[in-house]
């Protein structure tokens, strides 16, 4: 008999039942975070979601017979086969009963769905990564917003007395409702005071008192400053103004990039989108693919659609100039370049590669990295010394201009942290000192 508990956790009920199960299924659910991402898109990388795991694979607590044996006595409602006395045999295969082929009636067991937070998500997809617990706690950062005013409220702090709009909302109050005013009733008292008590000025001035009278009765009446009168200065939440940001993503999808080269790509790109989202309020991504052409395309275009050709690296700097050009004016956007390729190039095109990087697209950059990835299975003699590539080659000469670029290479996806902390460890070092 196996106890499965499932259920939810609303406002941190079961947290520990909780822990305690990520930290059996630790495996299980690191990998499912896994194959989970390799399905999403970058701008979703870092959203929470459900992850499937295989229910057989999950060790759930389990009562087993007991094996010193003994006595025991069962009932057995509805029985139809055994009676007093009978020995009943036990099931073979073990106590479970169980077996690897399918139930006659169609039933069986799905999988195992466990819901992950954001951070959660985040935490386990960049923890192969080695990334440091001051990195995660960056990562989840949450954004400063700054106070602005937002009109008026009936409500409000004594502080934030909005005096003018409060004495103006009286004085129309006052004109609507016809409140006397201080002026006209002493004008009513002078004339008053300047007539005699008999002869036939008394009936004016009998008049005139009563009129008086009524004024003093409005004005009671209607107060100079009504509680409908006040008014309170609002204000609200803004998130801070930041520039806009775009990340232009290069790769090379001719036919020596292999899945793992592009897998190793994606996971930078994603670090890349996350490490811009925490400066940038608003990042556009675009993807441009290229072999000997190269053309604009969506994500899923961008990491699984099959291309064959040569390798042109010119073509997909031409096509990000076209973007910039038609939709990311540099004066507007803040604009960065991630390029991943195997190293391979035509050789009559690195002159105009570098050209194009030179003239054109690094002078818009705020940061350009090139990505250079290799095979996880590669390894090579001792003593033998790797020729770098003709594309490496190039950068390197441009790289020693000044130029803001850099450039590593990687071969396994636990290379990836570290090498895009190395690409962005200096901009980091100074937004830290600016901070302090």
């Amino acid at each position: 008999m196996h106890i499965v508990d499932r259920r939810l956790n609303p406002s941190g009920k079961n947290l520990a039942n909780r822990q305690r199960f990520m930290r059996r299924a630790k495996s299980l659910i690191r990998k499912a975070v896994h194959e989970t991402s390799a399905n999403r898109s970058i701008k979703d990388a870092d959203q929470e979601g459900e992850v499937s795991l295989p229910a057989q694979g999950v060790h759930e607590p389990s009562f087993h017979r007991s094996p010193t044996g003994g006595i025991r006595d069962h009932l057995l409602p509805g029985n139809k086969e055994y009676v007093e006395g009978d020995t009943i045999p036990r099931p073979p295969g073990g106590a479970g009963g169980g077996g690897s082929e399918g139930s006659p009636d169609g039933e069986g067991q799905d999988d195992f769905r466990f819901a992950l937070s954001r951070d959660e998500f985040v935490d386990l997809f960049l923890e192969d990564l080695e990334l440091p617990d001051l990195a995660k706690r960056r990562v989840v950062d949450t954004e400063a917003v700054s106070w602005h005013r937002a009109g008026y409220s009936i409500t409000g702090s004594p502080a934030n007395l909005a005096l003018m709009r409060t004495v103006r909302n009286g004085l129309s109050r006052r004109i609507a409702l016809r409140r006397p005013k201080a002026s006209e009733l002493e004008a009513l008292r002078a004339e008053i005071a300047a007539l005699s008590d008999d002869g036939p000025e008394l009936t004016r001035r009998l008049e005139l008192e009563e009129e008086l009278a009524h004024k003093l009765r409005r004005t009671s009446l209607i107060p100079y400053i009504d509680p409908l009168d006040v008014r309170y200065k609002r204000f609200e939440a803004v998130p801070r103004p930041v520039a806009q940001a775009v990340m232009f993503c290069l790769m090379d999808v001719s036919g020596s990039m292999t899945e793992h080269m592009k897998d190793l790509a994606k996971r930078f790109y994603v670090l890349l989108y996350i490490f811009l989202k925490r400066r940038y309020r608003h990042v556009d991504v675009v993807f441009i693919r290229h072999t000997h052409q190269a053309q604009e395309v969506d994500e899923d275009t961008f990491f699984h659609s099959p291309e064959t050709g040569g390798t042109v690296v010119s073509t997909a700097l031409e096509e990000m100039q076209r973007v910039i050009d038609e939709r990311y004016n540099p004066d507007s956007w803040n604009i960065y370049a991630a390029q991943a390729s195997d190293g391979d190039n035509t050789a009559s095109d690195n002159d105009k590669t570098a050209a194009l990087l030179t003239d054109v697209i690094l002078p818009v950059c705020q940061y350009y990295a090139y990505l250079e990835v290799g095979r996880d299975s590669e390894h090579f003699p001792p003593g033998f010394i790797r020729r770098d590539s003709d594309l490496w080659q190039t950068y390197t000469t441009i790289i020693r201009t000044g130029a803001p670029m850099a450039m590593r290479k990687v071969g396994h996806r636990r290379d990836i942290y570290p090498v895009f902390r190395e690409l962005f460890a200096k901009k980091n070092a100074q937004q830290e000192q600016e901070t302090v």
